[in-house]
């Protein structure tokens, strides 16, 4: 049975909260960081953590200061990535055993990969949910100049129609990645990953791709092993 344990994650003058969702087959663990717009116990993150935990893979999800302050501004990139690194330090405490892989939904995600592009001790791999390239209509890279100080495996879950992505650019900064990037598009999904009734696929279909790719990526590429 998968357990979820509430933990605190100790910043410099405070806390934030996580949770800790562990299935008891559990070979990895993915340190997932919130959206801008959006707390750790947001529908999606409550989704994909509890596909993850059916392949067993454990998550921590964690709030950034301003959503665990009820604020609606997300904190600075220096204050995100040290949440960001907090975390990282809270979850290996919790679970020293299981490799590690962080990322998120979004800003999460983004922060996530600026902390590892300085240093992030511990995490094998980046896997970002949504990889927010640009704001919608302002098409540009600039956000992902940061991705080649990041020496690890990336994998980039990215929806053809994500308005925060624009499909060509963020192939282009893959490939510029070389080997260090996996990009994976999600036919007709939009930032959120939601599809169109007309795609002929459902939430849960969706939802199914996102963690069986994301499963495939971090056995082979982050582990070295070719089970899947």
């Amino acid at each position: 049975m998968t357990t979820v344990v509430e933990l605190q994650v100790e910043l410099d003058g405070g806390s934030v909260s996580a949770l800790l969702q562990r299935p008891p087959d559990a070979w990895l663990l993915y340190v997932l960081a919130h959206g801008a717009g959006a707390g750790m116990r947001h529908v999606f993150l409550e989704s994909i953590s509890a596909a993850l935990a059916a392949r067993g893979v454990a998550t921590m999800r964690y709030q950034f200061p301003y959503m665990e302050a009820g604020g609606r501004r997300p904190d600075s990139p220096a204050v995100a990535e040290a949440t960001v690194r907090a975390a990282v330090t809270r979850a290996a405490a919790a679970a020293p055993e299981l490799p590690m892989i962080a990322g998120g939904k979004s800003f999460g995600g983004r922060m996530t990969s600026g902390a590892a592009a300085t240093s992030l001790p511990g995490v094998r791999g980046v896997a970002f949910l949504g990889f927010p390239l640009h704001p919608p209509g302002r098409p540009g890279t600039r956000r992902a100049d940061h991705l080649v100080r990041v020496e690890l495996p990336m994998l980039f879950l990215q929806g053809t129609r994500d308005q925060f992505a624009q499909a060509d650019l963020i192939t282009g900064v893959c490939q510029r990645l070389g080997g260090r990037a996996t990009l994976h598009p999600v036919e007709g999904a939009d930032h959120s990953f939601g599809v169109p009734n007309s795609s002929g696929r459902t939430p849960a279909q969706v939802l199914t791709e996102l963690a069986d790719t994301l499963v495939v990526w971090a056995r082979s590429r982050v582990l070295g092993q070719t089970r899947q």
